[in-house]
């Protein structure tokens, strides 16, 4: 039974793997129809199962689906209707407030409809093309017949059944890399207009301080160029992964330790950067349309819990930013707790500059939102 404790898409695959009975066709209607549950969200609670399956795939669908022809007709033939018109079709039993109870919450800009309205979207997937190969992966592409969108001079989505490696060589030519992960490439090129001014010759400091999948020390290493890489994370299995990923990408020379970063880092001793990237621990709220698993199950206490956590990991880390030297703080939550909030605290308790702050929106572009924020530690 499935209770939320671990990302949905592992569940279903030991699931599968041990009820072998399911076909392909099965387990794609098996999996569609799960995720279109958990993208209510918490409106419906008291909705028999089956009910709540139903109304969910409709809100979900927009062509023509069998189940429902054959369940609810009247719901099928209109399956194009926008999301406002589908809610007085079924009787206005639900609003956006129920599938996500927490507008309250939210942080500054975020246009809460279109928000809520993003839930019921598989989101695309992203392709972040590295420096000098854009016109090899697009060819590359093309060739497959593989449709794909552009949107930043580097960024393309592609539809996520594609089976990428079979295509280009991923971390060498493109990175997966939602769009909005992709913007944070605008604050890291400030950081690069400034430091043009004081480049060291051994290159610039950076340490990624919970590195998780390495995304955003590829790409401080795409734009900054000559950079003294260090990484680190909680957990022993993403720096053995980053390991691989790294030789792919050809970051070959850097330092990686596991750490606690809620406890001072003695590995660093007096050890300063340049330029430290804190994508923190947060409630993910930003890509529940991705896992809305994470929406169905969400406990509203955890936003207060991830932000003392995030202030924490600050606390730990603002000591090894040298004089001058700029902080980029990243999440992919929607929460202001978690954003402005944790902001407003690192300006008042360490005195860190603000440079540029923005709520990265995806929920408008089939993509993820994330929250980033670039502040500067005086001379």
């Amino acid at each position: 039974m499935y209770i939320g404790e671990e990302p949905f898409a592992s569940f279903l695959k030991k699931y599968f793997s041990e009820h072998k009975k399911f076909g392909s066709t099965d387990r794609k209607q098996v999996s569609h129809l799960c995720y279109c549950y958990f993208r209510l969200g918490k409106a419906l609670p008291n909705l028999p199962v089956e009910d709540r399956i139903l109304t969910a795939l409709f809100f979900c669908t927009t062509t023509s689906n069998q189940l429902l022809g054959q369940i609810r007709p009247e719901w099928n033939d209109n399956v194009t209707l926008s999301v406002d018109e589908k809610y007085k079709l079924v009787g206005n039993t639900f609003s956006n407030a129920d599938i996500f109870p927490w507008e309250k919450e939210l942080a500054g800009g975020i246009n809460f409809e279109q928000f809520c309205n993003s839930f019921f979207i598989q989101p695309d997937l992203f392709l972040r093309m590295r420096p000098g190969k854009e016109v090899l992966v697009k060819e590359k592409l093309l060739k497959a017949d593989i449709a794909f969108r552009s949107m930043l001079p580097s960024a393309i989505s592609i539809a996520t059944t594609v089976k990428l490696d079979e295509i280009i060589e991923p971390d060498k030519e493109a990175v997966v890399q939602d769009y909005s992960s992709q913007r944070v490439a605008e604050f890291i090129e400030v950081v690069n207009a400034e430091l043009g001014r004081r480049r060291q010759s051994d290159g610039v400091r950076v340490w990624d301080c919970c590195a998780a999948s390495g995304g955003k020390s590829i790409m401080a290493k795409d734009i900054l160029g000559n950079i003294e890489l260090t990484v680190s994370d909680i957990r022993e299995s993403i720096l053995s992964n980053l390991k691989k990923r790294f030789a792919v990408a050809g970051i070959k020379h850097y330092k990686s330790f596991i750490a606690d970063l809620t406890e001072p880092v003695s590995i660093l001793s007096n050890n300063q950067f340049d330029l430290i990237v804190a994508d923190v621990p947060c409630t993910g709220s930003g890509t529940w349309s991705r896992t809305p698993e994470q929406l169905y199950y969400f406990d509203e206490n955890r936003i207060e819990e991830y932000c003392q956590l995030q202030k924490k990991i600050i606390t730990t880390i603002i000591s090894h930013l040298i004089p001058g030297g700029h902080l980029l703080y990243i999440t992919c939550s929607v929460f202001k707790k978690e954003n402005e909030d944790v902001i407003d605290f690192i300006k008042e308790k360490f005195h860190l500059e603000l440079i540029k702050m923005e709520i990265l929106k995806g929920y408008d572009k089939k993509a993820d939102t994330m929250f980033a924020a670039l502040l500067k530690k005086p001379l």
